[in-house]
């Protein structure tokens, strides 16, 4: 099977650290958006991610350092919407849309590549949903641990009606779609409609759309939507052979899933779906999360409603987000770990300001989204700008307290992509956030930065052990230790480099410290 070879770089750039979830910067070439990010399970220090266009990330420390890489498929092409999941071998998957390289359709089917060495290397890729003209969007993809089945379930147009508007006629519709694979991704069922309503062609509130799948506890296959009749259920006791007679409803979308946020180009609110298969209390339950303006459009809201009768009934919507009404919360997704039950949610949001300005936050319920624990993740605001594409989703990949947000960042027209190493275990333990919690540790810049020669490190530490101080080139190549291993006292310390000691090319350097607990780095220049 031919293979495409990625290009790496060693990429990670920190944000100066004072804040208790370290943010680490995965891509800021300026234009990534959609980002998608996954755990495994079997080794939560390896993670892969991606974004749109081609953008594929990878990582093997828990996300402190990213490769960064193209993806390619010679044979179907790669057009944005990422998604990453792993299966139980350990190999990944990434799923996407297609532009392919001959004369045919725009976006025409659904693409699986598949890499079996932690994102290092992908297959040219096996696609399904084709037919014909009709455009296959916005695809997400569950794996079956318990016999490595992969489902995966989107949304079909006719014709896409904001790029052809020409061309729409009255009959025209969106679909649910479904399929799966039995193989390992190489071959793939022949696509199903599930759903009995279908929508219009706009992408818009009356278009379905959202379809993200979930396994239940005795292999069922859940997946809810969002459209004209406004967040439905569909169930199958049959590994997606069969589905119900009628789509089960769920709850209003006051105003639609298709809303406008100030300083966003688009926004939606479409539902994410996830079930509890953590053997605890509440093992069986299905939530359904996602955002809407029934409170009016300055005060958008993320949401949740539960099942615990495998779908029959739903919950009413409960409210996620906890501070008061009239701030703007927008772009929500929720991840269930599977071995502890609690569910994670990250969404951006405008509670701290009177402006466009934006943070991140997260959320925690550890008794079946009865109650959640609010906590910002994100180090600084950003302030977007609704002329540059920001995206539609972020993301969230967690298993055994290893929780790994990713979301995009739009300053000043530049996009980048972000992680953050989430202090779960003190979110859990103490059930708020300490917002004023003092570091481990606080790395400081260089002086002078750029540097011709010399240059001096400061840190501080916050209490007594073994520390190492690491020089690395761009490419994650170690070229000097000024500390190593030594046990260093509470206080601060300053250490001085000689570049001209080692004869070092002019260019980008990092110095990292690493210690129990501590794993910060940053960026200086070196210059003629």
């Amino acid at each position: 099977m031919k293979k495409t070879i990625l290009f790496s770089i060693f990429s990670i750039i920190l944000f100066p650290v004072f804040a208790q979830h370290q943010n680490v910067v995965i891509d800021n070439s300026g234009s990534p958006e959609e980002p998608s990010i996954y755990v495994n399970p079997k080794n939560t220090d390896q993670l892969v991610g991606g974004a749109n266009i081609n953008n594929v990330y990878s990582s093997n420390d828990g996300g402190l350092t990213w490769n960064t890489g193209t993806l390619v498929s010679q044979q179907n092409g790669v057009y944005g919407d990422p998604c990453l999941i792993v299966d139980t071998t350990g190999s990944y998957y990434f799923f996407h849309l297609s532009i392919p390289p001959y004369p045919g359709n725009f976006i025409d089917r659904i693409v699986c590549q598949k890499s079996t060495d932690n994102g290092q290397t992908w297959n040219d890729g096996s696609y399904m949903g084709l037919n014909g003209n009709k455009v296959q969007d916005k695809e997400w993809a569950v794996v079956d641990w318990t016999n490595n089945n992969i489902y995966v379930s989107w949304t079909e147009f006719d014709v896409y009606g904001p790029f052809n508007p020409g061309s729409v006629t009255p009959e025209d519709s969106s679909r649910i779609m479904f399929s799966k694979s039995l193989d390992g991704g190489t071959t793939w069922s022949e696509a199903q409609k599930i759903n009995q309503v279908s929508g219009d062609v706009w992408d818009s509130d009356e278009t379905v759309e959202g379809a993200v799948p979930a396994v239940g506890p005795n292999g069922e296959v859940y997946v809810a939507w969002a459209g004209p009749e406004g967040l439905v259920f569909d169930r199958s006791t049959d590994q997606g052979e069969t589905w119900l007679d009628e789509d089960i409803f769920v709850s209003d979308i006051p105003d639609g899933w298709d809303y406008g946020i100030p300083g966003i180009s688009r926004a939606n609110g479409l539902p994410i779906t996830v079930c509890d298969l953590s053997g605890g209390d509440y093992h069986g339950n299905i939530y359904i999360n996602w955002s809407d303006q029934r409170n009016g459009e300055d005060d958008t809201d993320v949401w949740m409603a539960k099942s615990t009768d495998g779908g029959n009934t739903w919950s009413e919507a409960k409210r996620v987000n906890d501070d008061p009404s009239g701030k703007q919360q927008f772009f929500t997704w929720m991840a269930i770990d599977q071995a502890t039950g609690y569910l994670w949610f990250v969404w951006y949001d405008r509670r701290a300001y009177t402006d466009n300005n934006t943070d991140v936050y997260m959320a925690l319920s550890k008794d079946g989204g009865e109650s959640f624990i609010n906590f910002k993740v994100s180090e600084e605001p950003f302030l977007p700008m609704n002329n540059v594409f920001f995206g539609d989703y972020t993301n969230v990949s967690v298993h055994n307290n290893v929780v790994r947000p990713i979301w995009a960042r739009l300053q000043n027209g530049n996009l980048s992509v972000l992680t953050a190493i989430v202090d779960a275990e003190s979110i859990i333990a103490t059930g708020t956030e300490e917002k004023d919690m003092t570091p481990l540790a606080e790395l400081q810049p260089n002086y002078p930065n750029p540097f011709a020669q010399s240059t001096y490190i400061a840190f501080k530490l916050q209490k007594e052990g073994n520390v190492n101080l690491s020089i690395y080139d761009m490419y994650g190549r170690q070229v000097s230790t000024l500390i190593d291993n030594e046990f260093r006292t509470r206080g601060k310390y300053v250490e001085h480099f000689d570049a001209g000691r080692f004869h070092l090319s002019p260019g980008v350097y990092y110095f990292s410290l690493t210690g129990e607990g501590i794993h910060l780095k940053r960026k200086m220049m070196l210059v003629k």
